[in-house]
């Protein structure tokens, strides 16, 4: 559904977007991200038919953006971090107003405003002023505008920036029940939410596309496991233990006043050793007061590329060609 390839943009000497190439298929939930100025916002307004690419190609439902922005434009509904929006519009009046500028028939004009309303969860303000909702309100209206004459393609710019955390939970419940019907890439700052909802991100850094692959995936390769554990016992008892346990790098043994004693240790990339500590610790006839396995997050690593703690990381799925 959406085909990018070798896509460069230039302003002047700078080279905002550098022969950036992925695809999207049909149904995917694609996050796409990068630290503040590494070309993200340049690739989606590039896509959106903002600004002309300096070379190379995107395509969005079989149309080129440069040749036939038109028909790109009928099947793609795009979401901006700041909303365009006529504050002096009641909310389902301006929806309408979309709906016209979109080409949705006058006669399915108020199913089609209808839906779009439910699924962004503003029918409660419907007969309120746009200019008179909050600004989270403000995001939701502007995505039922992406979604009033429902096109395949949706694009959306940090969907839930300005919202509460009830709405944050509604919105990301909306994304992820979008790719039933619509191919949706998203750009967020929240990569918690990122890992919830995306089948597959994309992450941009200082205009090179560096990653691409599923969240967990991606995570996995860091390596940066942490095993949590705590007993009631002596420390040098907890360091025996632990000494000779293949795939972890136990740290200091601290104790503490009641009688326990904890460490963190270091575990190797793939490896699960809870199983085997926790045997060990009842050989040595320590009982467990903790034994937690801390999994890298989407947020650490993505810490570690853009910060150059880790290498680029290869895709780990196929491109839409070999999955079909």
């Amino acid at each position: 559904m959406i085909s990018v390839s070798e896509l460069t943009k230039l302003y002047g000497p700078i080279v905002a977007v550098d022969r950036v190439s992925f695809e999207v298929a049909r149904g995917e939930v694609v996050g796409f991200l990068g630290p503040n100025g590494a070309g993200k916002t340049t690739t989606i307004r590039v896509l959106t038919g903002y600004h002309p690419a300096s070379s190379g190609t995107a395509t969005l439902a079989g149309f080129d953006v440069a040749k036939d922005s038109l028909s790109v434009r009928k099947n793609l509904g795009y979401l901006p971090q700041e909303v365009p929006i006529y504050p002096d519009l009641r909310v389902v009046e301006y929806l309408r107003y979309r709906a016209a500028l979109k080409g949705v028939p006058a006669r399915e004009r108020k199913l089609a405003v209808e839906r779009a309303m439910d699924k962004a969860a503003i029918a409660d303000v419907a007969r309120k002023l746009v200019g008179n909702v909050s600004h989270g309100y403000r995001q939701r209206v502007g995505l039922a505008d992406a979604l009033v004459a429902n096109p395949p393609i949706l694009i959306l710019d940090e969907p839930t920036s300005g919202m509460d955390p009830n709405q944050r939970l509604r919105i990301k419940q909306v994304v992820k029940d979008l790719a039933a019907e619509h191919t949706v890439l998203f750009s967020s700052h929240i990569l918690a939410e990122v890992q919830e909802v995306s089948s597959r991100v994309l992450v941009i850094h200082r205009g090179v596309l560096r990653a691409d692959g599923r969240p967990d995936k991606l995570v996995a390769q860091t390596g940066r496991s942490r095993l949590q554990v705590a007993v009631a016992g002596a420390p040098a008892a907890l360091a025996a233990a632990l000494a000779s346990v293949r795939g972890i790098t136990p740290g200091p043994v601290l104790p503490a006043p009641d009688g326990t004693c904890q460490t963190t240790c270091a575990v190797d990339a793939h490896t699960d050793p809870r199983p085997e500590v926790g045997r060990r610790l009842l050989q040595h006839g320590l009982p467990v007061c903790e034994l937690r396995l801390d999994l890298p997050t989407l947020e650490s690593w993505f810490h570690a590329l853009t910060a150059g703690d880790i290498a680029t990381v290869p895709s780990t799925l196929p491109t839409p060609e070999a999955s079909r």
